[in-house]
């Protein structure tokens, strides 16, 4: 489950080769270019409504993760803080009740999005910025999560299990340009400007069925020299159930080369662990791989990233 075949790895030397060929900032001779994750204008996000034909709603986020697992070593948090609390003193209606939350949602289980400075590469985070010189108690001062905002854009499902006629892809597995781009053929789908695009290896399904694994160890994902023809199809945010990377990494000495190349170089959110089951039903039912996607993080200054809950609209 954990083998690379050969031909399938490539060098440090070529990686970095595609880190010069996606990276849009610091190249010689050629002025700094926006993050990609800027190509979601609000003409991009009024045309992403006109995908909604019928209002149905699917959650793409997880459960909140609070029980051990070989997959979940650092569980969320999950507790109430306040039972059946008055108001006010002399009061007697109504009474309250509050829980806390708390996780570290940088792992294989929460739903997350990914900022730029949740990913260094030389040291450096998107823009150039020296890594070290940004970190503070309570985040980082350059990169983070707030960047962003609330994303509304066209959302386009890629259900590479379901293409190749499986229930789930088995972890480890690269899919290939030529796999991605068959997968757009059979679901009738051009990428456009501006889209997040959404890879399913049914992860969930093969946890639900077979148990947990350690994703650290295997997990399904895009081969790192499919992401250059991805931005340049429009490709403006990408995510998977899992981490879009695959597991274990095909680049010498990288552990997570598409985190690189669209967070670090290309400034392409991530969206990490989905759950992108009720979305691939959906997708069948209607004979649409394409929607409207709403994925709006929470306000965190300073932030590396953010739990989620994206919502598909058909």
């Amino acid at each position: 489950m954990t083998t690379v075949p050969a031909a399938n790895r490539i060098s440090k030397a070529a990686f970095d080769e595609l880190v010069q060929q996606v990276r849009v900032w610091g190249r010689p001779d050629q002025p700094d270019e926006p993050a990609l994750f800027t190509r979601i204008t609000p003409e991009v996000t009024r045309a992403a409504l006109a995908e909604v034909h019928t209002g149905r709603t699917v959650s793409l986020g997880r459960p909140w993760a609070e029980s051990p697992a070989t997959d979940n070593s650092r569980p969320a948090l999950h507790y109430m803080s306040a039972l059946g609390i008055l108001l006010a003193d002399g009061d007697t209606e109504p009474t309250c009740y509050k829980d806390f939350l708390g996780v570290d949602f940088h792992g294989k289980t929460m739903s997350h999005i990914d900022a730029f400075n949740h990913i260094a590469y030389a040291g450096q985070i998107f823009g150039g910025i020296p890594a070290t010189e940004t970190v503070v108690a309570n985040g980082m001062t350059a990169g983070d999560v707030n960047l962003y905002g609330p994303l509304i854009t066209r959302g386009v499902l890629l259900d590479m299990a379901t293409v190749a006629g499986d229930a789930w892809t088995e972890p480890g597995t690269a899919w290939t340009l030529e796999e991605i781009q068959h997968a757009l053929d059979l679901e009738q789908v051009t990428l456009q400007s501006g889209d997040a695009v959404l890879f399913r290896s049914g992860h969930d399904r093969r946890r639900a069925e077979l148990g947990p694994w350690d994703p650290d160890m295997a997990g399904a994902g895009v081969h790192v020299t499919a992401i250059p023809w991805l931005l340049d199809q429009g490709a403006a945010v990408l995510g998977a159930d899992g981490e879009t990377d695959v597991r274990p990494s095909p680049v010498d000495q990288v552990t997570l080369p598409i985190h690189v190349l669209t967070l670090t170089m290309a400034g392409v959110p991530l969206l990490d662990n989905l759950n992108l089951e009720q979305l691939s039903s959906a997708c069948a039912e209607t004979g649409r791989y394409t929607f409207a996607l709403s994925v709006a993080p929470l306000n965190i200054p300073l932030g590396t990233g953010s739990p989620v809950n994206p919502t598909a609209i058909f």
